[in-house]
Formats: C-alpha cells, structure tokens, sequence
C-alpha cells in the first residue's frame, strides 16, 4: 500500500487539463497539397499549415529535384473557351467557390477539357483491382479537379504518376469523391480553427519515412502522454522502464518502442579559432583564409553550425549563405564566453513560445519543471561520483540522494534554489577525487589539476577554467536547439529573466553539466586531451591556449556523439540528440500534450 496522503498519480492524470488551445487566423485558401498531408496525417497537417514548421528528408528533396524537372519546359494555359491542345506545366490556380489554391505539376487536354497530372514519388495502392490512387493523393487531384471547374474548364477525371512503378493511375473525379474531398476540406479548416493539434498515429506505418517525425516524435509523445505524475514513486518505478528493464512497449503488444528518430545526425559543428580569419564563400562552399590564403574548405550542406572565437571575419555571402541555409553562427570571445548567435529566421512557429510566456508567469507550472531539473542534476551528479572517484564516497553520495529527494518535494524556487545549493558544495568538494591526470614527474608546470572549490568570473585554475568553457558550449547548444524547437531561451522557467542570460537554455542544461560537461572535463584531463601545458595566466584569470581549445573541444564533440540509451525510450542515441528531444518534451508539457516533465538520467 502507498502513502494514503499521497494523490493517485493516475487520477491526476485522467484529470489534467485538456491541451492548451491556439488562436489560429487561417490563410485566405488552402493548399490542395495540405489537403493531401491532412487526409495522410491531421497532425502533420497542423504541423505544416497551421504552425508553418517544415523539415526535408530525402524522400522531400527528391520530390522538389524532380518538381523542378517538370517545370523546365511550360507553356501557358490556354483559356477555356480556346480550341487548342493544352500541355501547361506548374500552373497556379486558385477557387473562390471553394477557398482552394493549388500548384499543378501538368494539365493536359484540347478545347476547354483538361486532366491534372501530379507527379508522386511513391508507387499506387496495390488492390485485387489493379493499381489505385491513395486516398490522400485522391483528395489532392480532386481539389485540383475543382480548382479547374472553377475557372471554367471541364474536368472530369485526373492523373497521378508514381515515379517508383512508372505508372500513371487515372482517378474518376464523380459526385462521392467530390463530396468526400469537400467533406475533407472542411473538416482541415475545423481542426485548423480549434487550434488544438492532433494526437499522433499509434504505431502507423507511415511514420519512419515523414519528414518531420524527428519534430512529431509520434510514439515518444504516446508513450510520454501516459507518463504518471509521481513517476518516483517505487510503486510505478516500472512504470517507464518496463518490467525487469525491459525497454517500454510502443503500444502494439511486446514489442519495444520504435526508435524513428536517427541516432546521429549526420551534420557537425564547424569551430574556426584564430585571429585574423576570413570566412568567405563560393557557391555552396566555405572558405577560411588566413591572409588572403586558403586554411580550409567545408561545404555548407555538411554542417550544423558554425562556431568562432576572437577576431573572425564574415563576407556578407558568408552570412547570408548561412542565415538562407537555416546555419547559426555563434560567436565566443577569445576566452570561450559564449555572447551571441547570427541566424536567419528560424521557426516561424509562434504559439509554443506565447505559451510559453504564459505559463512563466504560472509559479505552480515554474516549480513542477523547476523541481524535475534540479532533481535530475542532482540524480546524475551522485551517478558522476559514484561511477568516477577512485573511493565514491559513501556519505556524499547517501547525501546527494536526499537532496535529489527533497528537490522534488521543495516548496518554492527559493528553497529549490538552497537544495541545488547544498548538493553542489557536496559534489564539488568531492569532484578532485573523480580527477586521475598522470604526475609529470620531476618537471615542474606552471599549472596543476588540483581543485579546490568551484570559481568563475574569471576562473582561477585549470579545472575551473574547463567547466566554465564546458558550460558555455553546453548553453551555446541548448539555445539554438530552443530556437529550433520554436522556445524564446531567454524566458525560463527555473532560471528568472536577466540581460542577457538564455534562461531555458539554462533551465534545460541543469541535469547534462554532469552527464556532458563535467564528464568532458573529467574526460580530457584523464586522457590527456588538455595538459598542463594547454593554459595561460592572465592577472588571475586562467584560460586554455589555442592547442589546448582544440584539444578539448575535440573532446566535448566525442562526448556529444556518444551513444546512450534514452532511459524512458530505451533506444540509443547520441548526446546531441538527447538534447533536442528533451527539449521537444518540454514542449509537449508546454503545450498541454505531456502531464509532466521529466529529466534525463543515467544510471
């Protein structure tokens, strides 16, 4: 039996708010394409029209080469009342009747009668019939069909090509298909007006190969909406792991979550260190010079980001290459403080960032997540030492459980604040222990790796001097991985508002300082990676040399592609990725689809 005084964790979720709402101001007509994406899948459909978010796979940068393609080569399209042969490529029309608008690939015909022809990557529906037209791309042609009735052309059947079988399917635009098309077409309006974006497909086949899984996160949100309010309580430990540790069901009998999301990405940051570089570029190309000479060549495709420290230079093609390619540019002073990014537009996704201003000012909602990231730092700061100090100390670390436990229970931000507070005077003053660089013997160093207490602004040994570069590289991620997600990383929820300081990016940072930045600091100092020679002394500063910033962000980005296992998903995937889905179920709780935050842990 649990603690009667204790609320049913489940009750609470039964009886959780409903999703928070949007005010949507629709566009003047809808796209036939987004009628497609709606018949497809009602949340992409809200993903793409309504909140304007979009993201390429390979699948969607084929289909637009080959749209370009077939819109080499147009003529015009005649008028309807013209008696002439009419092939007309990517032909824009709209519908006044309807309030549709579409781009068609082709219209053929003669004499006032047309067929739209859409090109599709895909190969048609096999039936016992023959070939047939999915629903989605029926809905698609039907809406150009009456697209084209509208500007007075009689058209009465349609066309779609499936590249991958080379066949074209013809599609009878008769009286049901128009009334389930228009059906279809109001009820998009209706969920766009609700402004409430639909739940996931439950397992779904079309799930792997859509574009914006990685934002919709389909069977995460599924399995994340379920996740109980008192997670910690032993009764539900199994909760979220599943039974004996087992990774948790999506949802179709025994079978374990699928993992949609790519456990790498394949674009890296680019760092450019040095004084007195030049960041131009050619084409789709990169150039850094040095002096009007070549240092090094990387293609803007191929990157994430790009990182600079000191006195770089960007030609005005450089920027506006990078802002058009959605590539941020973050900017470090020489020392590595992290001070600012240039990027392009970004997410033009507006409502979760006015929910999240709202809910800022809630303390209840401030605290609930405050409370998650504070005891998820404390919980991996303990699994630090206890994994890394040479004699984990067992005092320390039964000292560290019971503020990860109070932090949960604290009051207010004030008392979370005090906790935060105490277990890291704990772990700090544990943290030389956990420290194993070689003796170099005899040969006397400027500089030692002994620590004695945690101290910044500026930091006064090398050991400070690395959690401090740590830490801003930490926040550098986190905030363009906010502006990605759609969060301002200036309003908070733990950390309150100050010139200058990403809050969120703060808040979201708590719990990976161990797992990511101290772990690379400990890393680099064990290894070798940074010595005693890779620092400076500048008055009381301390601050890595050139070789030395290489040498250890070499080792941040190891850290950032290392493969862990999600401990509520149960798939692998790298730090870096880790980030962004925790960021992405923050925003689930933001928006009403999620009942809780919960940090991210390692055992």
């Amino acid at each position: 039996m649990g603690d009667p005084a204790k609320p049913n964790p489940l009750a609470i979720i039964s009886n959780r708010e409903p999703r928070r709402r949007v005010e949507v101001e629709l566009p003047d007509y809808l796209p036939a394409r987004m009628l497609n994406e709606f018949v497809y899948c009602p949340r992409l459909f809200f993903y793409e029209w309504v909140e304007g978010i979009f993201a390429h796979s390979a699948d969607t940068i084929e289909g637009e080469l080959r749209h370009e393609k077939v819109e080499t080569k147009s003529d015009p399209l005649p008028p309807p009342d013209q008696e002439a042969q009419i092939h007309s490529r990517s032909v824009t029309l709209s519908s006044e009747t309807h309030r549709l608008i579409a781009k068609m690939d082709l219209i053929e015909g003669e004499g006032g009668t047309v067929v739209p022809v859409d090109y599709k990557k895909g190969s048609p529906r096999d039936t016992d019939d023959g070939p047939e037209a999915w629903a989605a791309d029926r809905g698609q042609l039907c809406a150009q069909a009456l697209i084209l009735r509208d500007n007075g052309y009689k058209c009465d059947e349609a066309v779609a090509y499936y590249h991958a079988t080379r066949q074209r399917v013809r599609i009878g635009i008769d009286d049901t298909l128009v009334a389930e098309t228009l059906r279809a077409v109001q009820e998009a309006r209706e969920l766009a007006l609700r402004g409430e974006i639909p739940a996931p497909l439950i397992d779904s086949p079309k799930c792997p190969r859509c574009s914006l899984v990685g934002i919709c996160l389909p069977d995460e949100t599924v399995l994340y909406e379920s996740i109980p309010e008192a997670l910690n309580d032993p009764q539900l430990a199994l909760f979220a792991a599943g039974a004996n540790g087992a990774p948790p069901s999506s949802g179709n009998g025994d079978e374990p979550l699928r993992r949609l999301v790519p456990a790498r990405d394949d674009l890296r940051p680019l760092y450019v260190t040095g004084h007195g570089l030049v960041v131009g570029k050619t084409g789709e190309v990169l150039q850094i010079k040095e002096r009007k000479k070549p240092v090094q060549e990387v293609r803007v495709g191929e990157i994430s980001q790009v990182n600079v420290f000191g006195n770089v230079q960007f030609t005005a093609a450089a920027v506006q290459g990078l802002c058009w390619a959605e590539k941020p540019i973050a900017h470090f002073s020489y020392g590595g403080w992290f001070y600012g990014l240039t990027q392009g537009l970004g997410l033009k996704n507006v409502f979760l960032r006015k929910q999240q201003f709202t809910l800022a000012e809630e303390p209840f909602f401030c605290l609930n997540v405050a409370r998650e990231l504070v005891a998820a730092k404390i919980r991996n700061q303990r699994t630090l030492v206890r994994r890394n100090h040479l004699e984990p100390p067992s005092i320390a670390l039964a000292q560290l459980k019971r503020y990860a436990e109070a932090a949960l229970d604290a009051e207010d931000l004030g008392e979370l604040l005090g906790i935060e507070g105490n277990a890291a005077r704990i772990y700090f003053a544990n943290f030389t222990g956990l420290l194993k660089a070689e003796s170099d013997g005899e040969r006397e160093a400027p500089f030692n790796f002994e620590f004695t207490r945690r101290n910044r602004r500026p930091p006064t040994d090398p050991v400070n001097a690395l959690l401090s570069f740590a830490y801003s590289l930490l926040a550098k991620d986190l905030t363009i991985i906010c502006h990605s997600v759609g969060f301002d990383p200036f309003i908070g929820f733990y950390h309150q508002p100050r010139f200058g300081r990403p809050a969120l990016a703060l808040d979201l940072m708590e719990g990976f300082r161990p797992l990511v930045a101290d772990s690379v600091v400990i890393g680099a100092i064990n290894t070798g990676m940074v010595t005693r020679d890779d620092f400076i002394q500048v008055g009381p500063a301390v601050a890595l040399t050139p070789k030395g910033r290489k040498g250890f962000l070499r080792a941040y980005e190891q850290r950032m592609d290392t493969l862990v296992t999600h401990p509520l998903f149960g798939y692998r995937v790298n730090y870096r990725r880790v980030l962004e889905i925790q960021t992405r179920l923050l925003a689930r709780v933001v928006t009403g689809e999620a009942p809780r935050y919960v940090g991210f842990e390692t055992r």
